[in-house]
């Protein structure tokens, strides 16, 4: 009996390991080409005395990293344009175990309150990011933290 007995139970995991690459390849088979989403690295140095931060942690943020650069190939008719673009994320920031991208205000480009406004200038980095739970809008001129989320229908 103790022979059938480790077949048994080698068959019952055999059966449960290809039930589990099964499920695995078919969801790697299935998952839209665009899924690669953005890794952010370390991100750059944050200074203690930067007024963005402090408004952050007054708030009950944690910041937990600074600027970040994502460079952006762009080609035009099959050629290379250049060297691409830049994607500026100005800080990540925690609350609650909730990850937001921080944006911060400038004077040279006001930000328009208007779904589309908030759109254009916005919705590339919940597109980029979709882990993070929205965009935080950081203006310590007028002490102002706005959260900004887009909700994309699945």
């Amino acid at each position: 009996m103790d022979k059938y007995g480790d077949w048994l139970i080698m068959a019952a995991a055999g059966v449960l390991a290809a039930i589990w690459l099964y499920g695995a390849f078919y969801r790697w088979l299935h998952a839209p080409a665009t899924m690669n989403k953005v890794k952010l690295g370390k991100g750059g140095a944050i200074k203690d005395d930067d007024e963005h931060v402090q408004l952050l942690e007054r708030n009950g943020y944690r910041v937990v990293s600074g600027k970040h650069v994502i460079p952006v190939p762009v080609e035009l008719d099959d050629v290379p344009l250049g060297k691409g673009t830049r994607i500026y994320i100005d800080y990540v920031a925690e609350l609650d175990h909730l990850t937001y991208i921080v944006k911060t205000a400038r004077e040279r480009m006001p930000m328009d309150w208007t779904a589309s406004g908030l759109r254009d200038r916005l919705l590339m980095y919940a597109l980029l990011l979709p882990d993070c739970a929205g965009v935080l809008y950081v203006d310590p001129k007028e002490n102002l933290i706005r959260k900004i989320t887009f909700d994309i229908a699945d």
